[in-house]
């Protein structure tokens, strides 16, 4: 059996800017974006893995979902208390400046982890936990 990672879904309140963010700072490729019910899902994904996609999402995309839970899931994400994405990069300190300069909201600066990765920690515009890790050398 061969199971492979295809779409993970990020909650977000204003799809422009997220795309802002995970376009224009992160330089993640646009592959969908489509409306629906009065609804938009913004499909992102890194060059190279294609095979990968990051789908933007209104923060309850759920039919059956009641008004309150509409409210409660909009306030658990402006908190920042739904859960994010965690990217590669080859350069956990560069990557950090290079955030850090476009205003990207800092949580962590870039710091040496005890379980082998030095990472940073940023928040996206809807308020989604971002950790961007790089694997320490030696």
């Amino acid at each position: 059996m061969d199971i492979t990672l295809s779409q993970c879904f990020i909650a977000v309140d204003d799809h422009d800017k997220a795309l802002a963010f995970y376009r224009g700072v992160l330089g993640l490729q646009v592959r969908d974006d489509v409306g629906f019910e009065g609804m938009r899902w913004v499909t992102v994904g890194s060059p190279s893995q294609p095979d990968v996609a990051i789908v933007l999402e209104p923060p309850l995309a759920h039919p059956n979902a009641s008004e309150a839970d509409r409210r409660a899931m909009a306030e658990l994400l402006a908190k920042g208390l739904l859960r994010g994405v965690i990217f590669s990069t080859d350069d956990c300190d560069a990557t950090f400046e290079h955030i850090r300069a476009a205003g990207g909201e800092v949580l962590q600066e870039p710091v040496d982890q005890p379980y082998g990765v030095r990472d940073c920690a940023f928040r996206d515009p809807a308020g989604n936990m971002l950790r961007f890790n790089q694997p320490r050398r030696g």
